[in-house]
């Protein structure tokens, strides 16, 4: 603790060091409710579920050298439980206990890939899966103006108001699952403007809220328990997933093997690469096999290098 703020050291489990602004910017989920990014002020806001608690909203900013700083946002004074659990959920978003060790010592004989071994690669998360799996599946297929209305409908309808803050419904918590599964296919439809994935959401929510499937376990299961290859043909099978859509809840899960190729980043890596003509799918791949379950990973940095170099945050508006 320093001045009253919660303080989290930007290191990772092998010791090496941690960007907080390019893990700010990592990816646009940074911009969705009830998160909000202040690139002026290199901050994140965003909200935290306490346990026997109201929520509580945060911010994260740069403290200290070599630190983080978390600073509750309304509310009032917290008990000493609070701030252990904002720490935790802090930690956790910024996926602080990811060890990139060995994604730095390939990266670093990658001339151009050597910058990413400063600290660059964490992948923003949500505080849940659930979360992070209900925002991609409003990406796909639409703007990212419709994405951001999505989201923000569900969070002002439907989510838990922070302590302190109930006159903001957009600082309101994410949506439980059970909150979402008792609503209909006509609510997504005409509230949410959900089109085709009103059913999807109905269907998906139900099947987390009733225990059919387990999708906070994706976040802890190790590699030799739950192999990449089944996490997956698990997403797949969920309503509404596909394999875009599962590429990109891997990486806000740390399961980095998979390369996210789109419509974006296809043309967007021969651009980088000096390419007159986008490469094929499998020629791409083979230019990051040597980063094996990491690939997914190089080829992300390599792709949006130039967010935080054009001093500027680019959103999914620019890739989808």
């Amino acid at each position: 603790m320093s001045d009253g703020a919660i303080e989290l050291r930007l290191r990772g489990p092998g010791g090496e060091p941690v960007d907080l602004w390019r893990t700010l910017v990592s990816h646009g989920f940074a911009e969705l409710a009830p998160m909000s990014l202040d690139e002026q002020a290199r901050t994140l806001a965003l909200t935290l579920r306490i346990p026997r608690g109201r929520p509580r909203r945060i911010r994260i900013s740069a403290g200290r050298r070599g630190r983080a700083r978390v600073d509750l946002v309304g509310g009032g004074a917290a008990s000493g439980g609070v701030l252990d659990a904002v720490a935790r959920g802090a930690a956790h978003v910024l996926r602080l206990d990811q060890d990139l060790s060995s994604f730095y010592a390939v990266a670093a004989a990658d001339p151009e890939l050597s910058w990413a071994a400063t600290g660059a690669g964490r992948m923003l998360r949500s505080p849940t899966v659930w979360e992070d799996v209900v925002k991609t599946l409003c990406t796909t297929n639409c703007s990212w103006g419709l994405t951001t209305f999505m989201v923000r409908a569900l969070v002002r309808e439907l989510g838990e108001p922070a302590a302190g803050l109930a006159a903001e419904p957009l600082a309101n918590a994410f949506p439980t699952p059970e909150a979402m599964a008792g609503r209909d296919e006509r609510f997504y439809r005409d509230v949410v403007h959900a089109g085709y994935r009103a059913p999807h959401f109905v269907r998906l929510s139900s099947m987390v809220a009733d225990g059919a499937i387990d999708l906070e376990r994706l976040a802890t299961a190790p590699r030799d328990e739950l192999p990449d290859e089944d996490v997956e043909e698990l997403l797949r099978s969920l309503p509404g997933i596909g394999p875009y859509a599962a590429a990109h809840v891997m990486m806000t899960l740390g399961r980095n093997s998979r390369l996210i190729l789109d419509s974006w980043t296809r043309p967007t890596y021969a651009r980088a690469a000096g390419r007159t003509k986008v490469p094929s799918d499998a020629a791409i791949e083979r230019r990051f096999r040597r980063y094996g379950p990491d690939a997914g990973l190089a080829f992300w940095l390599f792709v949006t290098k130039h967010w935080v170099d054009d001093g500027r945050a680019d959103t999914l508006a620019d890739v989808h």
